[in-house]
């Protein structure tokens, strides 16, 4: 696929209903489902937030120093609908300054950027309690934003994705990488996040494989065997 946006489009056109991603924190006994439906729903409400509440356009930089989540995936796969470049490093060594930046609520240092949103990443979406002073929160912004998102401006496989990093190259790294890890399409695969913080292995290279992952965080062994049963998990990854 020539860029992420599409990436993403062709897997959820291959099943919009079949679930997607689903994400299990173990400290908190949180399980989440996504069908491909509702995390494009995030994904375009994303989009929407940075382009119509931000004013950002391609090629501006989103600084996203958040863990392996649902609410990430909507984030990254919203900057890149929109040709936003991620930068994934938190002393911001990856080049110039971010437009806006995510950041975990209860560790809000980010890099200065004209727009701060914080994640609680609470059970069902739940907004943060107290944002710090100068912090916006991300799930009470983004409701108010279109369920469908139209870029005014192309994305193409040049566009860059990561500093230095094209759609095109990243999504060429996605591919390459869920072959290294032996996900095959159709399968249903369960990642332990502690294991995989890097979205092109939770995220991208399941896309690029047409596979339905289980996003395991602070992940319960003793809890395993019976998920691994429940999901109908075919795969594992970064379990050691």
């Amino acid at each position: 696929m020539a860029t992420i946006s599409a990436l993403f489009t062709a897997a959820v056109a291959a099943d919009p209903t079949r679930p997607l991603l689903t994400y299990y924190d173990d400290a908190t006994g949180e399980r989440t489902e996504l069908s491909g439906t509702t995390l494009a729903n995030w994904v375009a409400k994303t989009a929407n937030l940075l382009v119509d509440g931000c004013g950002l356009v391609p090629g501006d930089r989103a600084a996203v120093l958040l863990p392996p989540h649902w609410q990430t995936a909507a984030v990254l796969l919203g900057c890149w609908s929109a040709g936003v470049v991620v930068d994934l490093d938190p002393a911001g060594a990856d080049g110039g300054p971010a437009e806006v930046a995510f950041v975990v609520a209860d560790r809000p240092a980010a890099p200065p950027a004209a727009d701060i949103f914080g994640l609680a990443l609470a059970p069902f979406a739940t907004p943060m309690r107290q944002p710090p002073p100068g912090v916006s929160d991300f799930v009470l912004e983004v409701r108010g934003h279109g369920d469908r998102f139209q870029p005014a401006y192309p994305v193409s496989a040049t566009s860059p994705a990561l500093p230095g990093v094209s759609h095109g190259e990243l999504c060429a790294a996605a591919a390459e990488r869920c072959a290294a890890l032996g996900m095959t399409a159709g399968a249903r695969v369960l990642l332990d996040a502690a294991a995989t913080p890097d979205p092109v292995d939770w995220l991208l290279a399941p896309l690029a494989g047409g596979v339905s992952v289980v996003l395991c965080a602070h992940l319960d062994r003793d809890r395993l065997p019976r998920r691994l049963t429940d999901e109908r998990v075919t795969a594992t990854v970064g379990l050691g």
